[in-house]
């Protein structure tokens, strides 16, 4: 399949995250991976996955994950959102971690407060009218400031927090399969919390907007 033209050589479409998780688990230990979008009578996300066996030979596993082609005219819906300079970027800890703790704080509150500093903490903190919890993470890091940044003349122990709806919070953590090398947690200060997940070539962003 081609995209629009050769100027705007690209295809948006939708899958199911579900789908595309099951076909990628047969790749864990796989020799190669290749992923291209077909026609087969209707528009596909393509898998072939290259596995080694016991007798040094090898054989392919093809998935062929349906898609829905999005149409042009709504591509401006999907554009990629303008994320303002952040006031805090800081390292996160394993994401497993996190969904442990954060999924014994949705009982108690549907509202997370998410604070971080650029001495290398992060706090997650729910509060109600009978109790306040707070679970804390030190010396996680911070990733470096560019030389023109705001932050630079910023307390190096003030917190910058976000409040966000922790079942979207929860959504976040329990879709990434990915193990990422390095997960960044970009907090502008009561307006949006964005994670940066890198893995390999590979980046993949979440933005969680703030409750008002």
């Amino acid at each position: 399949m081609e995209g629009v033209s050769e100027e705007s050589n690209e295809i948006y479409v939708e899958l199911t995250s579900e789908n595309l998780f099951r076909a990628l688990k047969t790749a864990q230990n796989a020799r190669s991976l290749k992923v291209k979008l077909t026609n087969k009578h209707f528009p596909c996300l393509t898998v072939s996955v290259e596995l080694s066996s016991a007798s040094n030979s090898s054989r392919m596993v093809t998935h062929d994950i349906p898609v829905k082609v999005i149409p042009r005219k709504l591509w401006k819906n999907l554009q990629e959102p303008t994320v303002p300079d952040s006031d805090v970027s800081i390292y996160l800890p394993v994401l497993k971690t996190m969904k442990s703790v954060v999924e014994k704080m949705k009982n108690i509150s549907n509202h997370l407060i998410i604070e971080a500093n650029l001495n290398g903490d992060l706090n997650l903190k729910i509060e109600s009218e009978l109790v306040c919890v707070t679970t804390h993470f030190k010396d996680l890091g911070n990733p470096p400031l560019a030389p023109e940044a705001a932050t630079q003349d910023r307390d190096p122990e003030q917190m910058v927090e976000v409040h966000v709806d922790i079942r979207k919070f929860l959504q976040f953590l329990a879709g990434q399969q990915v193990n990422p090398t390095k997960a960044v947690c970009n907090v502008v200060s009561h307006r949006m919390v964005h994670f940066d997940l890198l893995h390999e070539d590979v980046a993949l962003q979440y933005f969680i907007p703030a409750l008002s």
